[in-house]
């Protein structure tokens, strides 16, 4: 029980420290408005696993969004995001419909660009293999440990 308890261990830490670099990345490219996407991300340990969850828009940090159907009044998701950057416009509610309409045509600047790739799946990769080489080690030590204690058992 104790190499298990160990290895979730490790997950919790990484995981909490890829939750962590996500955020900095996030913040590092000016992305952070309203703080909804950095409020919704949690780490959570079960018995067997371990998930970091977030809102359902976070694949759009590094993707962008597509052109096509928007949320019913979307405008208004806009206008919450430019009173949250503090931008000051002459009307924001006519930028914000504007806004809204151009993204549903065309998609977001970002998605246009061809999106990136430095806000969570490099930060991803790297907890992928930290975790990897942690319970790698976790194991051999234990199997060693097997090992030893089996043949001390029968006497070599």
């Amino acid at each position: 029980m104790e190499g298990k308890d160990e290895v979730l261990g490790v997950l919790k830490f990484e995981l909490t420290d890829l939750c962590q670099r996500i955020i900095d990345n996030h913040i590092r490219a000016r992305q952070k408005a309203s703080g909804k996407t950095i409020a919704s991300l949690r780490v959570e340990i079960t018995e067997n696993s371990g998930i970091l969850w977030g809102r359902k828009a976070f694949g759009t940090l590094e993707t962008g969004r597509r052109s096509g159907r928007v949320p019913k009044r979307f405008y208004e998701t806009i206008y919450d995001w430019i009173v949250a950057k503090g931008l000051i416009f002459k009307n924001p509610k006519s930028v914000a419909y504007l806004t809204a309409r151009k993204i549903a045509r065309e998609g977001t600047q970002l998605y246009r660009d061809g999106g990136r790739d430095d806000i969570y799946s490099k930060e991803i990769e790297r907890t992928i293999q930290a975790v990897m080489e942690k319970v790698f080690g976790i194991f051999e030590r234990d199997i060693e440990h097997i090992n030893l204690n089996s043949n001390e058992n029968r006497g070599v």
